[in-house]
């Protein structure tokens, strides 16, 4: 009985655990329901998922595929060729979420076909199978909403993506970039400038591409466009057609030529004297157009090499004391406010002003000598008899009027202003052979036109005109601006005179200057450099060497002003001869130029397209242009210059043609010739380097057919 009875108690316990273990799990399973319906219910009417808002997200991914990117306006020499221009490439990323969906029609990459994706993804990308199917498989798993494939995913050219849209593999989606291409490397890249690429956009961070940023990007259009998203109630994605506005153009004042050859001549004389740094800037003295302008160091502005050397530009942002070749502003002042004298004779070397001693360069002087042979042979002390005749109110007057402690307002950035010290009369004196006052090279120049330009002062400018693509409608045009009128017309014809005689002179300081066929009219500098003691640094080479020049001296034509400062070494040579290796050989290219009447010939392209290849080769053959084609086909199918387009002569065109095509002998093309063939045969060219093309990976003759990438190094 007793176990009877104890079996039956212990039924009944397990009869009541299985009840509570039911109650229990019934209230589990119905909690998860209500947790299930309670996230659908909040996922349908919020639109919200893992933190993230599905609505926007699906609105980001219409977005992206109905915008229209602007193309950056290009940025051109005074020859109408490109410096800076934008290049197309395609980022992959691949919609995994079964939200994307647009008109009923599937946007996302079903799993029954992720295999096919990665089949065709690593088939044209530089990516494993395995790598890109581990990627769609780790968003699956994490219920990502899509998936990218980092680098290699990145920069794909349009004939890549064309591949892989052929595919028809659906949720593969693309969007577009516009990335910036600089063909000529280093050329004037501190005045350019750069750009940034921040989620699809170009934004300039310096030079000219910051400073027209607004105009320079545009506005992008969007596609005509209407979808909805199922599982996302109410979603709407309706936009109006609207174009998209290009950017406008630029075109600078900067000659090709000279530029070009003003980069070697830098390049050259860095190598040479190790200094510091080197500045150097060809001007019309007439008009103010900037034709030739750099700085060392430098960067390339297409592959970022040499930017931790020295970001920004040195030409506008750096002020510094200018030495010497301040004394023909002094000078300038003196004769037009009558206190200068050039047979008057005064005794040199040294000279005390409340008792601070000021001396010449040589400390012994020359004994007596005349104000205008003083100012051949560079003397510190005539400039300070002069500020003491004028006085240290007209003095600065002159300065004022010659535009220094002021921005130029040259349109080129933000520029530095200048500063002086004025506060005692050893101050003042100081400023006239310039110690004490603090300068920028684009200050200097515009004061320089005065003294060439007969007493009016004219505002330095790169900027030609911009030019709006989208009408063809110039919406800027510069002109040449008088800033002021410091001088007599009189006073600046003396000035040049004795500027001429620095050079000519038996005791100038300027002998190293005289190019042959051509009188030029120079002023040299040696300034001092201050050091942290509030000193100045001492040694042969810690100076800033510069000149001042105009030529030629009786009708001037151009200014250039270059400084070298910190040399390493001389080299063997002086002082004079290192800055004049600059100076000289630019100066003259420039002259000779302009006298032989060197004009560039302005070509308009034709349209050659559907002609046969003969017809068409001599037609731009008799326009004095290069031409390469590509394909061995009986007719042009494209041209890469459009019709209509500006070209100068001996500018190459790149024809297609349909049937096989071979790999060009491409030696000796530019980065813009390399970079217009890239966009009519749709392979991607790797460069390297800076200059003209030295090598080719892939060689000439070759089928392209199988060909996916070239590589080719600049020289």
């Amino acid at each position: 009985m007793r176990i009877n009875k104890k079996r039956q108690v212990e039924a009944r316990i397990r009869q009541y655990s299985r009840n509570h273990f039911g109650r229990y799990l019934f209230f589990i399973v119905l909690g998860l329901f209500v947790i299930f319906i309670g996230r659908f219910f909040y996922v349908s009417v919020f639109h919200r998922a893992n933190g993230k808002n599905l609505t926007a997200m699906v609105q980001k991914l219409y977005a992206k595929e109905t915008m229209i990117p602007a193309k950056r306006g290009t940025i051109y020499d005074a020859e109408d060729q490109p410096i800076a221009e934008d290049t197309t490439t395609y980022s992959v990323y691949i919609v995994l979420s079964k939200e994307a969906v647009n008109y009923g029609k599937k946007e996302y990459l079903p799993s029954s076909q992720k295999e096919k994706a990665a089949q065709v993804l690593s088939k044209n990308l530089s990516m494993s199978y395995t790598k890109v199917l581990r990627a769609i498989n780790m968003g699956l798993n994490q219920h990502l909403y899509q998936v990218e494939l980092g680098t290699a995913g990145k920069n794909i050219s349009l004939e890549t993506k064309k591949r892989i849209q052929a595919a028809k593999v659906p949720g593969i989606k693309f969007t577009a970039q516009q990335n910036r291409l600089y063909p000529n490397g280093i050329f004037a890249s501190h005045l350019i400038g750069i750009t940034k690429s921040k989620d699809g956009d170009l934004t300039g961070i310096t030079g000219l591409e910051k400073q027209y940023n607004r105009l320079l990007k545009g506005e992008n259009g969007v596609k005509k466009s209407s979808a909805a998203g199922q599982g996302l109630q109410g979603l709407k994605t309706a936009q109006k057609e609207k174009p998209a506005k290009n950017g406008d153009n630029i075109y600078t004042t900067i000659n090709p030529q000279l530029q070009t050859y003003l980069e070697t001549l830098m390049s050259k004389a860095d190598e040479t004297y190790h200094p510091e740094n080197i500045n150097a800037v060809l001007m019309d003295a007439k008009t103010g157009a900037i034709k030739a302008a750099s700085q060392r160091p430098t960067y390339n502005a297409q592959t970022r090499e040499g930017m931790d050397k020295m970001w920004r530009n040195t030409l506008l942002e750096d002020a510094y004391e200018p030495g010497s070749t301040m004394k023909a502003f002094t000078v300038a002042a003196a004769i037009d406010s009558g206190h200068f004298n050039p047979n008057e004779y005064y005794r040199s070397g040294t000279y005390s002003i409340d008792g601070s001693k000021i001396t010449d360069w040589n400390p012994s002087g020359w004994g007596y000598i005349s104000y205008a042979e003083a100012f051949f042979r560079s003397s510190n002390v005539v400039m300070a008899h002069l500020e003491e005749k004028m006085g240290s109110k007209t003095w600065l007057q002159y300065i004022k009027k010659f535009g220094f402690l002021k921005s130029t307002n040259s349109g080129l950035g933000d520029e530095a202003q200048g500063s002086i010290q004025y506060q005692y009369p050893i101050d003042s004196a100081n400023t006239s052979y310039g110690q004490g006052i603090n300068v920028t090279v684009l200050q200097m120049l515009q004061a320089y036109t005065a003294i060439a330009n007969n007493g009016k002062m004219i505002k330095p400018r790169l900027i030609d005109k911009i030019v709006d693509p989208n009408t063809g409608k110039t919406v800027y045009q510069s002109h040449t601006t008088t800033v002021g009128k410091p001088i007599k017309a009189s006073t600046a014809a003396k000035v040049r005179e004795l500027m001429e005689g620095v050079v000519y002179e038996k005791n100038g300081t300027g002998k190293s200057y005289q190019i042959d066929g051509y009188k030029v009219a120079v002023k040299t500098g040696t300034a001092q450099i201050a050091s942290t003691d509030g000193g100045y640094q001492r040694g042969e080479t810690n100076n800033i060497f510069s000149v001042a020049g105009i030529a030629p001296a009786d009708n001037p034509r151009y200014i250039l002003y270059v400084t070298v400062k910190k040399p390493k070494t001389f080299a063997g040579q002086n002082e004079g001869q290192m800055v004049a290796s600059i100076f000289n050989p630019l100066m003259k290219q420039a002259l000779d130029e302009d006298t032989s009447g060197y004009q560039a010939t302005s070509i308009a392209m034709p349209d050659v397209k559907g002609k046969k290849v003969a017809q068409a080769q001599k037609q731009l053959l008799e326009k004095g242009l290069q031409v390469t084609v590509v394909g061995n086909g009986t007719k042009i199918k494209a041209q890469s210059v459009p019709a209509k387009s500006s070209l100068i002569s001996g500018a190459r065109v790149v024809l297609l043609t349909a049937g096989t095509k071979q790999m060009p002998n491409i030696t000796g093309w530019s980065r813009s010739d390399v970079v217009a063939l890239q966009d009519i045969l749709g392979i991607t060219i790797k460069t390297s380097g800076s200059g003209y093309v030295a090598k080719q990976s892939v060689k000439a003759g070759t089928n392209l057919a199988k060909v996916k990438q070239i590589e080719v190094k600049l020289k």
